[in-house]
């Protein structure tokens, strides 16, 4: 199936609980019933696109990322 790649550049993820909060999205997304290469894809996207979303002036903490999901979903 090939490899999928997520360019998305957001540095700010690297930050403790932000992986938990990928591993949420993951899992809501397979509650959907997306396939999980699918659903881990799309995780990851959403995932750095809302990273990209919180501003930078104080650093990013998990729970930035995920108040701003609705905003990267949207």
């Amino acid at each position: 199936q090939g490899v999928l790649v997520c360019s998305v550049d957001a540095p700010g993820l690297a930050t403790a609980g932000t992986g938990d909060v990928l591993t949420g999205v993951v899992a809501s997304f397979l509650s959907k019933g997306l396939d999980p290469r699918t659903a881990a894809a799309a995780a990851a996207t959403a995932h750095g696109v809302a990273a990209g979303c919180v501003p930078q002036a104080a650093g990013t903490i998990a729970s930035d990322v995920v108040a701003a999901l609705p905003l990267a979903l949207a």
